[in-house]
């Protein structure tokens, strides 16, 4: 595998040299590899989309297939750290302010790309060279289409990522040079963008093939895959459209509803699941090893002599989960908090786990797990524990260990970036959200359709299905001009996809904005909390729903009072310096 890049590296450097050549170098070396000389058999076309794959490890500047960046990066550029943009987790690490900035809405105009930002364009740029020369392989069409349908799903699932994020975008489908017009051209419209986005992602939906051979190795992505990226990308644009008021809605959430299904119903994929509720939903986000796992459509491998990261010791950084989030759980009746008599209030942490969906145990640490996880590396104190309290110890911010991907085993006895602890992009729960979601949205939902998709998520922990007939009215979520089933996809969602990268960009499409100035709180702080965590740092404040007291993560820090601007915060600005180069590229409105 390492040598797989190497020559990955080789190729592409070569090749996008042979591009700048000047006429009078544009001659057929005889000692060296150039499109004239390189693009003819299946292997060439494999190597150069292995440098794509290369490139696209880089998860803080292309964030599409994301894994953990290698080394000290892996503290940010990594898939479970996305969270933090949304108020299912509250780091205060200062190395993560990005997070805490967007979040707030204390965020301002970059000089320069920041992370997961305006940047990446060179990864455009190799697709686009290999895309102009995959023709030219002596192979038959279908063997040059698998390539090219590789490199258009990495470009449609790219620009779907930036159209999210900026709106209009500079679309380019073809190799630029420095005298290329289009490197002064205004953006794309969202809306003429995004057709080609989807035009990109059918063909590969389309050309791919069902099976690379490779047994679910962490290799390439399949038709399959690319059918769920489809189905996602969809999915936001068909939701953006619709609450956002920019445009069709229908056409796209029929799109997602449509590649969710063909994956759902004839994919080879089923949902992991081996009998056992109370610890199935985060058993195989803990492990090493996903090879034949019958859930997981994509993933990053990391294995030490080719690629590690050090993302297991960077866990505290993400602050901990929010007294948000824990309230979303439903109780064992299928109910939520609001409505359900089992449930056993939050006096204590114990207590918050009592007649809860099992994923709450296997998503935050309950104290009496500590043993079962080995939390943290064995080091045999008592948890949970917040921060500034006297000791070592891993904090949290909230009271609420996170747990779902808890891996001592990757950590003890290791040294610095050895860790392999892999990276889900891609899998098959995520579909059935999507479906679920579609076709409610759609207003087409049937109980058929709850039943081969929320409630398949349900059974694997043993939950009460959801019935089209008695959806429970959450009186938290009456105000948000949504009806009672959509809700409860929504919240499904919320607790199934935790810290798996969807929280902040899900907020964005439903127009939920608002939703980021609750201020983030954590376990309940009475007289028992106050004995308990003894020596804490953090502040508490007064629930304003409840009246009760907890801990106020940001409470005295510039985050205290987080503010949502919805003329702006939608998108994100456009870096400065990319304006300086180009004035016709413009600022998103709000930003100016």
């Amino acid at each position: 595998m390492k040598d797989i890049f190497l020559k990955s590296l080789t190729a592409l450097a070569l090749l996008l040299l042979a591009g700048c050549n000047d006429e009078f170098l544009d001659r057929t070396p005889i000692d060296k590899i150039t499109n004239a000389t390189y693009w003819n058999t299946e292997n060439d076309l494999a190597v150069y989309n292995n440098s794509l794959y290369n490139i696209a490890r880089n998860d803080w500047k292309i964030p599409i297939m994301m894994g953990h960046t290698e080394g000290f990066d892996s503290h940010f550029g990594n898939i479970w750290s996305i969270d933090e943009l949304s108020d299912n987790m509250a780091p205060r690490e200062p190395r993560h302010n990005f997070f805490q900035q967007i979040r707030a809405g204390k965020y301002n105009v970059p000089s320069s790309p920041d992370w997961f930002g305006y940047q990446g364009w060179d990864f455009v740029r190799a697709i686009n060279v290999g895309l102009a020369n995959y023709d030219h392989a002596k192979v038959s069409q279908a063997v040059k289409d698998k390539y090219i349908a590789e490199a258009r799903l990495f470009r449609g699932w790219f620009y779907a990522d930036k159209v999210q994020k900026y709106g209009d975008v500079p679309f380019v489908e073809k190799e630029l040079t420095i005298d290329s017009e289009e490197l002064y051209a205004a953006r794309t419209p969202r809306a003429e963008a995004m057709q080609k986005v989807l035009e990109d992602l059918n063909f590969a939906s389309q050309k791919l093939p069902n099976n690379w051979g490779d047994g679910n190795a962490p290799g390439r992505i399949n038709r399959w895959g690319a059918l769920l990226v489809k189905a996602r990308v969809c999915l936001y644009e068909g939701t953006f459209n619709k609450y956002h008021g920019a445009g069709d809605s229908k056409m796209w959430l029929e799109e997602a509803a449509k590649a969710a299904a063909e994956l759902m119903d004839t994919g080879p994929y089923r949902l992991y699941n081996t009998g056992k509720p109370q610890s199935d939903y985060n058993a195989y986000h803990r492990i090493l090893d996903l090879a034949g796992n019958s859930e997981v459509i994509y993933w990053r491998k990391y294995k030490t002599g080719v690629i590690n990261n050090h993302v297991q010791q960077y866990f505290s950084y993400t602050g901990g989960a929010t007294k948000s989030l824990v309230e979303d759980y439903l109780c064992t009746d299928g109910l939520p908090i609001t409505l359900s008599p089992l449930y056993k209030g939050d006096e204590t942490i114990e207590s918050t786990f009592e007649n809860r969906d099992p994923r709450l145990r296997q998503t935050i640490l309950h104290p009496e797990d500590t043993g079962l996880y080995k939390y943290h590396l064995a080091d045999g104190r008592a948890y949970p524990m917040l921060e500034g309290m006297p000791g070592g110890g891993f904090k949290t911010t909230t009271g609420y260990h996170i747990i779902k991907h808890y891996n001592a085993d990757d950590m003890i006895g290791k040294a610095y970036n050895t860790g392999e602890s892999p990276a889900i992009t891609l899998r098959l729960g995520e579909a059935l959200l999507i479906y679920a979601e579609a076709t409610a949205e759609l207003g087409t939902i049937s109980q058929a359709d709850l039943d081969k998709t929320i409630n398949k998520l349900r059974d694997r922990v043993g939950m009460p299905h959801l019935l089209l007939s008695k959806v429970p009215v959450d009186p938290r979520y009456t105000k948000d001009g949504i009806s009672p089933i959509i809700a409860e996809i929504r919240r499904e969602r919320r607790i199934e996809l935790f810290m798996e990268g969807h929280r902040y960009a899900d907020l964005i499409r439903w127009k939920q904005g608002k939703k980021l100035e609750i201020p983030a709180m954590g376990v309940r702080w009475n007289d028992a909390a106050k004995k308990r965590f003894a020596g804490t740092t953090m502040k508490s404040d007064v629930d304003p729903v409840s009246g009760k007291e907890y801990i106020a993560v940001y409470k005295g820090t510039d985050y205290e009072i987080p503010v949502f601007d919805e003329k702006k915060h939608y998108l994100w600005p456009i870096p400065l310096n990319t304006l300086a180069q180009n004035p016709k590229i413009k600022q998103n409105p709000g930003w100016e």
